[in-house]
């Protein structure tokens, strides 16, 4: 089983970097050969990925007032940082998905791709912990966010708010972002999972605003019960306890 942790991201980050025309130097500063020496934090080369798939395949239509060469937008980085952390928690997008399945709100085969997250350890090799903070899990981006800007991948509105501060943040995936992206699975196959646990993201957060993705989140009580400031805990045992009840019904 190949820990996607260990993987030569910057093998595939050559792909990537063919839009980008300067990586700085510190952004691999953690990669030895290509293997990690800290394999619970991502790089913020892994980073830019997981963001361009997420806008890719959980963005929304951008409205009449959105940049010219837009396609997708994930408004609010509420909701972008509630969208990462599943993207980077696959046991809790298990969970999710079980309790959908639970509820009636999907169909029983959905199951299978609980069972295959699980067999697949993804919740261990895929898992990148987050941070809990006051208001629910939050990671910095802004580096990651700055070379997919700087690439001119993406764009990102500043809406204002009161007494001259930032009232909301929009993420706008331009068209060159999308062709980057199908690039990426084009010539790096092993990127899919990104656009295929995207789209099972997007799926689950339908139209919800990040305030009510957080609050779902919160319903887990490993997430709530985390001290502020550490890094939230895996829930992988109790998404196998929900699977085997599940198939017993």
């Amino acid at each position: 089983m190949t820990d996607y942790r260990l993987v030569d991201w910057p093998g595939w980050i050559r792909l990537l970097s063919a839009y980008v025309k300067y990586w700085p130097s510190d952004g691999m500063g953690d990669m030895t050969g290509g293997v990690e020496q800290s394999p619970r934090l991502a790089t913020r080369a892994q980073d830019a990925v997981r963001i361009l798939f997420l806008l890719w395949k959980a963005g929304t239509q951008p409205g009449a007032d959105a940049p010219p060469d837009a396609v997708r937008v994930i408004g609010s980085q509420m909701r972008l940082q509630a969208l990462d952390f599943w993207l980077r928690n696959p046991d809790y997008v298990a969970y999710e998905l079980a309790l959908e399945v639970e509820a009636g709100k999907r169909d029983p085969g959905d199951l299978q791709t609980v069972e295959r997250i699980l067999s697949d350890d993804e919740p261990d090799l895929r898992r990148f912990p987050m941070i809990r903070y006051l208001f629910g899990a939050f990671e910095p981006l802004d580096d990651a966010l700055a070379l997919l800007r700087m690439a001119g991948l993406i764009s990102i509105r500043r809406i204002p708010g009161g007494r001259g501060g930032v009232w909301r943040h929009d993420y706008y995936l331009l068209s060159s972002g999308q062709k980057c992206a199908e690039r990426l699975v084009s010539e790096a196959p092993e990127l899919n999972w990104y656009a295929e646990r995207a789209t099972l993201v997007a799926s689950l957060a339908r139209d919800a605003g990040g305030a009510e993705l957080k609050s779902r989140q919160y319903e887990q009580l490993e997430y709530a019960q985390t001290e502020l400031g550490s890094r939230i805990t895996s829930i992988g045992s109790r998404v196998r306890d929900k699977l085997a009840a599940l198939r017993q019904l």
